[in-house]
């Protein structure tokens, strides 16, 4: 087995392990059983078990953002776009559960993440929201008072929140899809200008 292979084995079953059992109850021999290798190859590709939950992260963080570029890069609009990337985040919650319990849940109890991590991933995915704000001001679809690093963590912090109850409620109690559209919206009635709703005039749904 090549390592490239061994290493990506490593981080999917440290992914299933964290969402079981939890971070701090996890053991590296848990995870070296779950990829069917030994414990010491483990220590080969991680310096420790904070790493191989950073690891993860960025790996993860790394698809998801190729997988939410590539559905936006046809997309010109940037009031579709916005929606578009709420509903690529909420999808990717709902249909990876192990990735989405260590993503809201247990990557928050690593206080080596929380404290020395530099998230530069994170930032680029910030970033996403960011220049789809700048474009729609290029544009003159969204008002110029708006930041758009603000507009991206604010977009953000309710996906982030939505997606912790996502993953915390017993049972499914809302669809996805229409959420993410419902949130894509409530934004875009604060950015856009007058007359420039997410259909280019009067929208039914958001009253521009």
């Amino acid at each position: 087995m090549r390592g490239e292979e061994k290493y990506r084995m490593i981080l999917n079953a440290a992914k299933h392990v964290f969402a079981m059992e939890g971070f701090y109850n996890s053991k590296v021999s848990e995870i070296a059983r779950e990829a069917h290798v030994a414990d010491g190859t483990i220590y080969l590709y991680f310096k420790n078990k904070d790493d191989i939950l950073i690891s993860l992260f960025e790996e993860e963080l790394n698809r998801i953002i190729t997988t939410v570029k590539s559905r936006l890069e046809n997309i010109t609009d940037p009031r579709e776009k916005i929606i578009t990337f709420c509903d690529n985040h909420l999808t990717m919650i709902e249909t990876d559960r192990a990735l989405a319990e260590v993503i809201q849940v247990e990557l928050r109890q690593s206080n080596k993440f929380m404290r020395e991590y530099k998230n530069k991933h994170f930032l680029a995915y910030l970033n996403i929201i960011a220049d789809i704000v700048a474009q729609g001001q290029e544009q003159g679809l969204f008002r110029v008072d708006l930041k758009p690093e603000i507009c991206a963590r604010v977009i953000f912090g309710s996906l982030d929140e939505l997606s912790t109850y996502l993953v915390t409620a017993r049972r499914k109690r809302f669809d996805v899809h229409e959420v993410a559209t419902m949130v894509g919206n409530s934004f875009l009635s604060g950015f856009v200008k007058n007359g420039t709703g997410a259909g280019g005039s009067k929208d039914k749904e958001t009253g521009l």
